[in-house]
């Protein structure tokens, strides 16, 4: 009887004795190395390489609690619904993600194409690299991915049963309170204050009622508007990349809910490397190269992403009502406006919340860290509480100019 038939938690030693049996992949003389290389909070992820051929996988199993808190369980279906993303997605952006070899819903593990010659975005943008195709990319998959799963294109019925299959309860708790909540007021005493700001957090976040109400409206809309499927987790640790390619991965928090949370996710996690460049980088010259790429990245994506949304708009969408002169336009001004509202609570609670992002975290002068986190924090107040404002990339760049400048 094979281990495999029975869930548990896989280690190195476990992947190439699977992978034969689950995958015709490797030939039988292959010298195969199994290496851990995961760093998310959620899951064990393991490349397992042939050393004679140079041929890899990337093995992911769902773990039944966090691995950053025991405390916290959820549910391994997760795994399901990443690899069935993968494949919708593969579908409506091709070549935009990677390829999905297997999903095993014993062990709870997919297997997928191992992305070679890309590094997590993250990480490269952490080394102050520049990609200049990213924008045109991400915006591509933003366009293609949401408004190919929304009720103004999808047949409703068949748009329905995707909601029920794509029901996210677990994950979807994470974000309604990681996101939308301690944040703003750390009932559960698990955000992670860098202490030279505690004051400034006290009063520009947890004493802040008018700030608490948008909050609150921003998540009930989360919660309750099932607009499109979203990738639910669309940072740049969700990214692989290089300087001709981009590929995104990891929706296991996908479900339906407004297509702005993925956007909004996207222009925040931007703004933490510049904070990271104009922290870290000495040389004046690089620091202005890559800190202004990262602003015009910002709004490439922004504009981008309305010019595109606007030119698939008409040959997309099938219902009649859509196409009802001025509803395109309200309805792209309702995605507009989650967007910066996603933004700000992004860029808030990546900063006081539970999961902060090495992009802050790593700065190593206090005051410098101290600074960034100031930047962050009123940029992101004026995202949430002026986020009807926000229609157009240069909006984006005057209001993270007036952040900068309040700390300069």
């Amino acid at each position: 009887m094979s281990k495999y038939q029975t869930y548990f938690l896989m280690k190195e030693p476990d992947i190439a004795g699977y992978i034969a049996e689950k995958l015709d992949y490797f030939p039988s003389d292959a010298k195969l190395v199994c290496r851990e290389i995961g760093d998310g909070n959620l899951n064990y992820v393991f490349r397992l390489r042939d050393e004679n051929s140079g041929k890899s996988v990337i093995i992911k199993q769902a773990g039944e609690t966090l691995r950053i808190s025991d405390e916290m369980s959820l549910s391994t279906d997760r795994g399901r619904i990443e690899a069935e993303v993968l494949r919708l997605q593969d579908k409506f952006a091709p070549g935009l993600v990677p390829e999905v070899y297997l999903y095993d819903g014993t062990m709870c593990a997919l297997v997928m194409e191992d992305l070679e010659g890309y590094t997590m975005m993250r990480t490269a943008l952490m080394e102050h690299e520049i990609f200049p195709l990213f924008a045109d990319h991400i915006s591509t998959f933003l366009v293609n991915t949401l408004l190919s799963t929304t009720d103004v294109v999808m047949c409703h019925k068949e748009k329905k049963e995707l909601v029920k299959k794509f029901i996210n309860p677990d994950l979807c708790e994470i974000t309604e309170e990681l996101v939308y909540s301690e944040p703003f007021m750390d009932y559960n005493n698990r955000n992670n204050v860098f202490l030279p700001i505690a004051d400034f957090v006290e009063k520009e976040l947890y004493n802040d009622t008018a700030l608490h109400l948008e909050a609150a409206k921003c998540k009930f809309a989360f919660m309750n508007n099932a607009q499109s499927l979203i990738h639910g987790d669309l940072h740049t640790g969700s990214i692989f990349i290089n300087k001709e390619h981009t590929y995104v991965f990891d929706p296991e928090f996908a479900f339906f809910a407004p297509m702005g949370y993925d956007i909004g996710n996207v222009l925040a996690n931007l703004f933490f490397a510049w904070c990271n460049g104009d922290a870290e980088i000495v040389d004046a010259e690089k620091k202005q190269a890559f800190c202004s790429w990262i602003l015009d990245s910002i709004e490439r994506v922004v504009d981008l992403f309305i010019m595109k949304f606007k030119a698939a708009y008409p040959t997309m969408v099938t219902d009649p009502m859509a196409k009802v002169p001025g509803f395109m336009d309200w309805y792209l001004g309702t995605i507009l406006e989650d967007t910066a509202a996603v933004a700000g609570l992004e860029t808030i609670r990546r900063t006081v919340g539970m999961a902060n992002v090495k992009d802050i975290t790593s700065i190593a002068d206090e005051s410098k860290r101290a600074r960034a986190e100031k930047i962050l924090i009123i940029l992101a107040k004026n995202y949430i509480m002026n986020r009807q404002s926000f229609v157009s990339g240069k909006d984006y760049r005057r209001a993270i100019q007036k952040a900068i400048a309040a700390f300069s």
